[in-house]
């Protein structure tokens, strides 16, 4: 299968995000979800494994020590199997091309019972601009190109935590919306991030004027107010836990031993059967 996303590309958009230093407000914002979810955890951690740079400081008191982890092109991870009980993502799974194969990987890097926190951008995220790109392009060159990376729903990011073998998967979203004054500040915010196009089948020629100039004056038309263009940030945290034989197990079918009608304080009346049905 031909990757969706180009890991050069990548490392030089996160490249660039360092050296402009901006206000990465998506980070922080992200990162004290990531500590409210830990905070309402009642068990302490002793080895966490954070997926990136470096660990924020606001995360850093909920394991006793850490270690730091990557992908590397081969979308191998780069951390020791089975010794962690915590690990954390911000976003550095944005441009994994095998999702489900990273989250397995996460779990083979956790002990039983470790916990898995990550976030990533939504669905919804960039809508307006998605929308305004595409209409430009329909009016000035009669097609489109990805001109912005696709994100994943939240219900098939809880899904994905299932699949790679994760137990009491948990997914739930956050959404912000940012009101720009111009354009290019947008751009700016975008590029500080390191949240530019890294799709491997992006186009390569800058934006025409004309292409741009249309795909603006939909974007206003649509979505500004008082000379301001809105863009949505959707940010979904995943939460699992490496399974282990004492977490809460589903019951089996038929295997429950109180009526739901004795817990409702209610009178069970059977359905009467139909002619010709058993």
């Amino acid at each position: 299968m031909t990757p969706l996303f180009d890991f050069t590309a990548t490392n030089r958009a996160q490249e660039r995000a360092r050296r402009l230093q901006g206000d990465t407000f998506l980070f922080a914002a992200a990162a004290e979800g990531l500590a409210d979810r830990l905070g309402a955890v009642t068990r302490k951690f002793s080895h966490g494994l954070w997926v990136g740079d470096s660990v924020p400081e606001m995360l850093k008191p909920f394991a006793a020590r850490w270690s730091l982890g990557r992908f590397d092109a081969a979308e191998q991870l780069l951390a020791a199997p089975g010794a962690h009980d915590l690990a954390i993502s911000l976003y550095s799974l944005q441009a994994i091309n095998d999702l489900p194969g990273a989250l397995a990987q996460l779990r083979r890097a956790l002990n039983p019972d470790g916990l898995i926190l990550a976030a990533l951008l939504g669905g919804d995220t960039l809508k307006e601009l998605r929308e305004a790109l595409a209409e430009g392009e329909s009016l000035t060159r009669g097609g489109i190109s990805p001109r912005v990376s696709p994100f994943a729903d939240v219900r098939e990011l809880g899904a994905l935590l299932s699949r790679a073998g994760f137990a009491l998967p948990v997914a739930d979203v956050e959404r912000l919306t940012v009101r720009y004054g111009d354009f290019f500040s947008l751009v700016h915010d975008l590029r500080a991030h390191g949240f530019t196009n890294v799709l491997r089948e992006r186009s390569r020629a800058p934006l025409r004027r004309d292409t741009l100039a249309a795909a603006l004056d939909h974007y206003a038309q649509a979505h500004g107010t008082d000379g301001r263009l809105a863009a949505t940030f959707e940010t979904v945290f995943l939460t699992a836990w490496s399974p282990h034989e004492s977490q809460q197990q589903p019951l089996r079918p038929g295997s429950a031993r109180a009526r739901l009608a004795d817990a409702l304080g209610t009178t069970e009346n059977p359905l009467e059967r139909r002619p010709g049905k058993t």
